[in-house]
């Protein structure tokens, strides 16, 4: 997450807004988040991970990363899964991400 909050002047100039969600109890979310100027959720539940299709990880009772990147029109143009965890999206990544579809949107007009 702080990848993302070293970007975030990029990432705000492409109009990206990001929020996190976690496992974590309202108290350690309040930790994160106050390093954070994006809003971190708390306390996600097995079901609300099985709903995001992410990997539950039963052994220590948490999720997986998970990432999604929704258009502002509400569809979702990428999501990320992982099964441990290495692979979580990098933030230079999201902004390459961002700035392409803005650059094969920008054609097709």
């Amino acid at each position: 997450m702080v990848g993302f909050e070293k970007l975030k002047p990029e990432l705000d100039a492409l109009g990206v807004k990001v929020v996190a969600a976690s496992v974590d109890p309202i108290d350690k979310a309040k930790e994160v988040a106050a390093e954070l100027s994006f809003p971190v959720g708390y306390g996600v539940t097995r079901a609300q991970a099985d709903q995001l299709g992410s990997w539950w990880e039963e052994r220590r009772g948490l999720i997986q990363p998970s990432e999604f990147l929704v258009a502002a029109d509400g569809k979702l143009r990428s999501a990320t899964y992982s099964s441990g965890p290495i692979g979580r999206i990098d933030a230079a990544d999201v902004v390459k991400l961002v700035a392409f579809y803005d650059k094969l949107a920008a054609q097709k007009t």
